[in-house]
């Protein structure tokens, strides 16, 4: 038991890709299905050309090579939400090309409350700005909101999340721009890909923040590699903190994660109070002695995720020429995903894995959870500040590899 005591429409084949994987349902709450083998196959809705208000950008590329090596092939962009990536697709060699996240078709349509863009981070890959993870604070009364403070001054925030029990504490998490409507759109055709920009003028994020921000991002698809850069820039005239991170949740192609293997370069494990809330008890605990070296992720091939359930937060991490390389690795379809964090800001890694699920999410962010509690007792949790007119960025990249090569 752990004692830690979480520009172009859609084209059809990412809609069926996506239909196909609903099977791998998040939380909790999968439905049962009540399809025989004999049964027909339900004809599939087509997937919608606009989500949050502003068309779906689909970058594309043929392949190119001869099929023995893995390439990118598509990226899918939600403008109207946050600039999300929905989902990409590679060739895979031996199995075609295949949709690498788990990204439930119904994910915009149905499901939990969605008043500050919940449902974005129930599946592809959302990007969180200003703040990735959890913080808590003083809920108010009507629990829509809580209050917490940055260097004695005051922040309200949504109150947008809680744990599955009964009495779990509301909390704010993964940020401010889940719904956030981009603008500046541009999409460049490069030699091997395509490149998507797109600005989100965020201001005071709604009212919750202490100056305004502009939030510039740059997505660019080649066969070898999808590089974002997330930009965050204080244009407001007072200073204010900022961090950035990710949840892609990445699918396990074989559907057997018990034999999927997950590489962390970290030596520290935050503690947890327990599951349901994940919150940070302030404790970092050595990876290659804590519970007998389990959550020791540090082997260069990984270790198999078997039966363990994981949403925990790595840190004290190592890099190679600079970068912070988390890999993920499915042997039963010889495949394998780098994540690659460039930015030397990045001082965490959240992995997310619950265990009868076939995705990873692997959340490669500035900060620790709950980074202002007091729990850290003034410890540097990440967090960046930045004056007026000074910007910083989050730089990510992911790459694609085949096992023993």
């Amino acid at each position: 038991m752990h004692k830690s005591l979480l520009s172009s429409p859609i084209m059809k084949t990412i809609a069926g890709a996506s239909l196909a994987m609903t099977a791998i349902t998040f939380g909790c709450k999968a439905p049962t299905s009540t399809e025989t083998p004999s049964a027909a196959p339900a004809a599939q809705p087509a997937a919608p050309t606009t989500i949050g208000g502003s068309e779906v950008i689909k970058l594309q590329r043929k392949a190119t090579g001869d099929g023995t090596k893995p390439e990118f092939l598509t990226a899918t962009i939600l403008p109207g939400r946050g600039m999300n990536l929905l989902q990409i697709t590679a060739n895979i060699p031996g199995k075609g090309e295949i949709p690498l996240f788990f990204a439930p078709a119904d994910q915009f349509t149905t499901g939990r409350d969605d008043t500050y863009g919940e449902r974005g981070f129930m599946g592809g890959g959302a990007f969180l700005v200003p703040y990735p993870n959890r913080i808590r604070g003083k809920v108010s009364p009507d629990g829509k909101t809580l209050t917490t403070e940055w260097h004695g001054k005051t922040l309200t925030l949504p109150a947008n999340f809680s744990g599955k029990k009964d009495g779990a504490e509301l909390h704010a998490i993964h940020g401010l721009i889940l719904k956030s409507q981009a603008e500046s759109l541009n999409t460049e055709t490069t030699a091997d890909g395509q490149t998507q920009t797109g600005v989100i003028h965020a201001g005071d994020f709604g009212g919750h923040w202490l100056s305004k921000t502009d939030v510039s991002f740059t997505i660019a698809l080649t066969g070898g590699a999808i590089d974002t850069t997330i930009t965050a820039k204080n244009v407001g005239d007072v200073e204010e903190p900022m961090a950035i991170g990710w949840h892609p949740y990445f699918a396990i192609p074989s559907g057997d994660r018990t034999q999927a293997r997950l590489h962390v370069p970290a030596e520290k494990l935050a503690l947890v109070n327990n599951y349901d809330d994940v919150f940070p008890t302030g404790q970092l605990v050595p990876v290659k002695t804590y519970e007998g070296g389990k959550y020791d992720f540090n082997a260069p091939n990984g270790k198999a995720l078997e039966h363990d359930f994981l949403d925990d937060n790595f840190s004290t991490l190592h890099r190679s020429d600079g970068k912070v390389v988390v890999g993920l690795t499915d042997p039963a379809s010889n495949y394998g995903m780098h994540v690659v964090g460039v930015s030397k800001e990045i001082k965490t890694v959240q992995v997310y894995a619950p265990i009868e699920k076939q995705f990873v999410a692997i959340e490669e962010q500035f900060n620790f959870g709950d980074p202002w509690g007091k729990e850290w007792r003034g410890m540097d949790t990440g967090f960046v500040t930045l004056k007026p007119g000074e910007s910083t960025s989050w730089h990510v990249r992911l790459e694609l590899f085949t096992p023993g090569k």
